[in-house]
């Protein structure tokens, strides 16, 4: 992606490297069936089929159909190269949310604008390229106000929408359960509600003052209530119910959580920025069979899978939703039960692409949103993955800039063993050391035992096994009758 900055202050940027063409879908054993990603690409036009008088070839249909974007960032801070960086996920993002982008524009200033966040001088410049390029929607790399929407919205006459609509137009299509869409349908919510808007007569819904002309009459006037009143509190009554439903599955989750938590079943939350890797990670060590797509916010839906450590002991892996930079705080509210995950996991494996242009910009992001949902305190295991497409050179620089971190291609399975034993070393051991000897009718006994707990060493004797072991509380207790 080049930049070219005039002497405006105004930057253009060529996005021609960003291909509409989908990927053939890539599937692997570790990545079990893929069931989910087969249906999410199932539906395709067929050519030649319409009645209409003229048919129109695929790549015609695709340039009708989806939206052609403009977009548009201020670059205030940092490098040339992160400004880009920025851009260049911008895009990602708009094209994962259906769109084609036409054109990059990037403006050096101090600050946004308070009134359009271009300025005005930049919001007609910005309006001659939608014209040039007949482009129907404007992306801001930003956070809009209500106002700064509506009056840039005027100027280019154009839809405009901000970096959190776009997110959580991502999640909208994404989300497949029944908590996924309940947490996005918040999310948007309360992302809806400052920036209602409504035009002219379309405000009032009951008329006041003479409407006999009108057909009102009789009962029809008063002040009413104008259509965005109702709307808002239409919105208010969704959103309230929805809290509702979400409270009701977080109980559910707790409790599930709370009952790994007495058998004292380790717990490790797999974190990261979007499209790192963390699904095609978790269907490595498990064959989860979870869907994996090269697409920013592929899967939205918390997936928890057992695992076991060399020794026998079982321990559960979580997948959580991706992060992202400047990630919505409706999207961190709405989804806090999913994000619990992290915070109550004995260990937090956190993912990090190593073949991005800035990894490090990726970890910086991450943290900002585990320090949001107070996981900072979680032990982390930082994993660079996607080895196999980094350039040796980055290579040698991230493992001098994280010498701690863990190399590994979920792809090719290279470096998965290391972090497997990682993982295991990580992991908190039973708390209690046992020397027990379990009759030998007591085989579910010491099933239990190789499963729960950490057997250090086994003998058999004429009255039964032998045992010395690290245990859970409650393991303990069963084998106090048989305790040397």
């Amino acid at each position: 992606m080049n930049t070219n900055i005039s002497n405006t202050g105004t930057a253009e940027i060529e996005l021609d490297d960003w291909s509409l063409e989908e990927e053939p879908v890539q599937e692997s054993g570790f990545d079990g069936d893929q069931l989910d990603l087969a249906e999410r690409h199932a539906l395709r036009r067929v050519s030649g089929l319409s009645t209409e008088l003229e048919d129109v070839t695929e790549v015609e249909y695709r340039q009708l159909r989806l939206e052609r974007v403009v977009l548009v960032g201020i670059w205030t801070s940092g490098t040339a190269e992160e400004a880009d960086n920025s851009m260049t996920e911008l895009a990602a993002l708009a094209e994962t949310a259906g769109s084609q982008v036409l054109e990059g524009l990037l403006q050096r200033r101090g600050k946004p604008d308070a009134a359009t966040y271009l300025g005005s001088g930049k919001a007609r410049e910005v309006r001659e390229v939608v014209l040039a390029t007949g482009a129907d929607t404007v992306i801001c790399d930003g956070e809009l106000a209500p106002s700064q929407r509506r009056q840039l919205e005027d100027i280019v006459g154009v839809k405009v929408i901000d970096r959190t609509a776009l997110i959580l137009d991502i999640f909208a299509q994404h989300a497949k359960s029944r908590e996924g869409k309940a947490q996005v349908e918040l999310a948007q919510l309360e992302y809806l509600l400052p920036r209602l808007r409504g035009w002219g007569e379309s405000l009032s819904r009951q008329a006041g003052g003479r409407v006999g002309a009108a057909g009102g009459g009789i009962g029809g006037r008063g002040p009413g209530e104008t259509k965005i009143e109702l709307d808002r509190r239409r919105i208010h009554k969704r959103v309230s119910k929805l809290r509702q439903e979400i409270a009701a599955i977080k109980t559910v989750r707790t409790t599930k959580r709370a009952s790994r938590k007495r058998s004292e079943v380790p717990g490790v939350a797999i974190a990261g920025y979007t499209n790192a890797g963390k699904s095609s990670l978790l269907n490595r060590i498990t064959g989860a069979g979870v869907l994996v797509e090269d697409a920013l916010f592929a899967t939205l839906d918390a997936t928890t899978r057992r695992s076991r450590m060399s020794d026998g002991r079982e321990y559960t892996l979580s997948d959580t939703v991706g992060f992202v930079r400047h990630l919505p705080h409706q999207l961190i509210e709405a989804f806090r039960s999913t994000l619990d995950e992290v915070a109550d996991a004995d260990l937090l494996v956190h993912v990090v692409d190593g073949s991005h242009p800035d990894p490090g910009s990726q970890i910086s992001a991450v943290r900002e949103v585990l320090a949001d949902i107070d996981a900072l305190t979680v032990p982390e295991l930082l994993v660079v993955n996607k080895i196999d497409a980094t350039a040796p050179e980055t290579l040698l620089k991230l493992r001098s800039e994280l010498p701690n971190a863990v190399f590994c291609s979920a792809r090719t399975g290279e470096g998965i063993d290391e972090l497997l034993a990682v993982i295991e070393e990580r992991l908190p051991h039973p708390a209690v050391e046992v020397r027990a000897v379990v009759p030998y009718d007591r085989g579910d006994l010491m099933h239990r035992l190789h499963e729960h707990g950490e057997v250090l060493s086994t003998e058999h004797t004429d009255t039964g096994t032998a045992v010395h072991a690290r245990v859970a509380g409650w393991l303990a207790h069963e084998l106090a009758a048989y305790t040397a």
